[in-house]
């Protein structure tokens, strides 16, 4: 399998601002893409430990760093427990942690993981971590129409939600919805076809929605933020590559609170609440992709990096 080459790779590199003794931590391990570019970089005892819940691509990220073993740990286990997983292998402070949220393209390019709705046969899965019992599969089939609505108009962004969670649940009163073509002919189905013909694929919006609810993508990110700053050492960077607005403001949000948390009425002359910056934010505004690398690689459109550095 070719190598992906990973979103942003030259910003995130630049923004950790690495130094070759230090421990950084990739938080969505993938394939590898940046955590390989970081390993190179730390030639004076450094080391990087690599966290991701994919078995597949924790098999993938280790053949790819072996000629780098000796820096590298990896650990099967979600980034929300980040916390208890470097402090089981005695680590209590780091000088960076990267995170590339959303769906690698290691995954995207594994129909049977059912993360594409390009392939029609693929099953319903979407699970990030295949130890988990439910799937997309289960959402799909169980949810109340409420609930799908829900999830397709808040994580998708769906303006034809309420139609597509209708269409859902009437075809699944004939038969259960069991792959990726059948969830997709029902969206194309709610989607009125002079829209279709000007926007992107009729699915992605409904299937990033199943995804995002199924593992839990948002609440995950929320309640660990504010661990990982804890984790920095000083002058220690946190990246953060989202694809979703709503991932966005969670990390602006939390990147702003943690660099001014004060909670004094205005009219305070003094501040009286004795809640310190805890660092501040690199990047006043998101970085983008150039261009340049939107055109060689078309997941990186949405993507958006902000970095926080502790005091």
């Amino acid at each position: 399998m070719g190598y992906h080459k990973s979103v942003l790779l030259e910003e995130v590199i630049e923004y950790l601002n690495i130094r070759p003794d230090g421990i950084y931590v990739d938080g969505t391990l993938g394939g590898a893409g940046h955590s390989y570019e970081i390993v190179q970089r730390l030639t004076k005892g450094g080391r990087l430990i690599g966290i991701d819940q994919d078995e597949d691509a924790i098999a993938e990220a280790s053949k790819r760093l072996k000629e780098y073993e000796s820096r590298v740990t990896i650990l099967h286990n979600n980034y929300c427990n980040i916390k208890e997983a470097l402090s089981g292998i005695g680590i209590e402070k780091v000088d960076g942690i990267l995170l590339d949220l959303g769906v690698s393209s290691y995954q995207l390019d594994m129909p049977e993981r059912g993360f594409t709705y390009r392939k029609e046969d693929a099953p319903l899965d979407m699970r990030m971590d295949k130890r988990q019992k439910i799937t997309a599969e289960d959402i799909v089939n169980e949810y109340s129409e409420a609930e799908l609505f829900r999830i397709i108009k808040e994580y998708g962004e769906e303006r034809f939600a309420k139609n597509i969670a209708k269409h859902i649940v009437n075809a699944r009163k004939t038969k259960r919805i069991q792959t990726a073509g059948e969830l997709t002919d029902i969206i194309r189905a709610s989607i009125p076809m002079k829209v279709q013909a000007l926007g992107g694929h009729p699915a992605k919006r409904t299937f990033q929605a199943v995804r995002i609810e199924l593992n839990r993508e948002l609440d995950v990110l929320e309640d660990t933020l504010d661990d990982m700053i804890d984790l920095l050492g000083q002058n220690g960077r946190l990246c953060i590559i989202t694809f979703h607005s709503l991932e966005d403001r969670i990390v602006k949000q939390c990147f702003k609170k943690n660099e001014n948390p004060c909670i004094c009425p205005k009219e305070f002359p003094v501040c009286v609440c004795q809640k310190k910056a805890k660092g501040r934010c690199v990047t006043k505004k998101p970085v983008y992709p150039s261009d340049r690398e939107i055109s060689s690689n078309s997941r990186a459109k949405s993507a958006k990096l902000r970095v926080f550095r502790k005091f």
